[in-house]
């Protein structure tokens, strides 16, 4: 069962580390031994009832979190006559009325003692950094490409991120630039990466639908330069087929960055971008799928391997 963690690196994982004491990191541990059997049998409840409405409710709403945090209110829940509160709501609206004091105070001691639940020991209210769809790909390319993926992610976290992945594929079968949103080549290629990256086979039935979505729209050469950068990165792209990304960038004074996430995107990428940095563990994928050149045929040999 997982196990939220937050300001807090026991030492456990050599992966982390922190200049700060690790103030305000977030982390999820797995402990096979944590739960009861009725609270394991609750968390698989909650994920199913996700994934049953997963088109309908993309946002998980921290559901496993503040299920974690049930026993920490200390106070409440109070109770209010809600009938009389719709009643009243609806009687203020039409001028008569306002709703009663003491249901606005119950009211207001409910959402009190609500935030009181999710605020975390030090003080501050931790929550879920989710929705963007190409981060996790860059990092298991990442992790991938320097043979590191095995080792820094276990079976556990592996496992999340397919559930992850699976939970938040569009009913035509791509992934949107975000997890509301509608499907986009760049999504939907680098979700598909993850998914492969992550051991699923390609006949397996949400890599089939993504890959028919990848098709459908001429192939993955359609995908954003990002996404080239990724895949080049991983080696079943050429670099060649990317716009430039100047080196002379490391030139530029700390000052002329405006916006720093982009100084952290560009400088990275540019290095790479000039050195043709590419997975050399991607070989057997070409050897084995064709070239990702060409037109939309060949462009998507990898996504078509077995």
């Amino acid at each position: 069962m997982w196990r939220f963690r937050s300001a807090d690196n026991d030492g456990e994982n050599p992966h982390l580390r922190s200049l700060n004491g690790n103030i305000g990191r977030q982390t999820w541990h797995w402990d096979e031994r944590a739960g009861t059997a009725t609270e394991r049998e609750e968390v698989e409840k909650l994920r199913a009832r996700f994934a049953a409405n997963r088109l309908n409710q993309k946002h998980p709403g921290d559901e496993l979190l503040r299920y974690q945090n049930k026993d920490r209110r200390r106070v409440g829940p109070f109770a209010v006559d809600r009938e009389t509160a719709a009643a009243a709501a609806t009687a203020a609206a039409d001028g008569a009325a306002p709703v009663t004091a003491a249901t606005a105070d119950a009211a207001m001691r409910n959402a009190v003692s609500f935030y009181e639940t999710l605020q975390d020991d030090d003080g501050h209210w931790p929550g879920d950094y989710g929705g963007p769809m190409f981060l996790m790909p860059g990092m298991l390319i990442g992790l991938y490409c320097t043979g590191k993926l095995d080792e820094v992610l276990s079976g556990q976290h592996q496992a999340e991120m397919r559930r992850y992945l699976f939970n938040h594929q569009n009913e035509d079968g791509g992934y949107g630039l975000h997890i509301e949103g509608d499907s986009t080549m760049f999504g939907t290629v680098l979700s598909y990466v993850s998914l492969r990256l992550l051991g699923l086979d390609a006949d397996h039935e949400v890599c089939a639908a993504a890959r028919a979505w990848i098709h459908a729209r001429g192939g993955a050469h359609a995908i954003t330069s990002w996404g080239k950068f990724w895949l080049a990165v991983l080696g079943v792209y050429e670099w060649h087929g990317l716009n430039p990304m100047p080196p002379e960038m490391w030139l530029l004074p700390y000052s002329a960055w405006t916006v720093r996430w982009s100084e952290s995107l560009a400088l990275p990428h540019s290095a790479l971008r000039t050195a043709h940095c590419s997975s050399s563990l991607a070989a057997l994928i070409r050897a084995s799928d064709g070239s990702i050149r060409g037109g939309s045929g060949a462009i998507a040999g990898w996504f078509t391997c077995p």
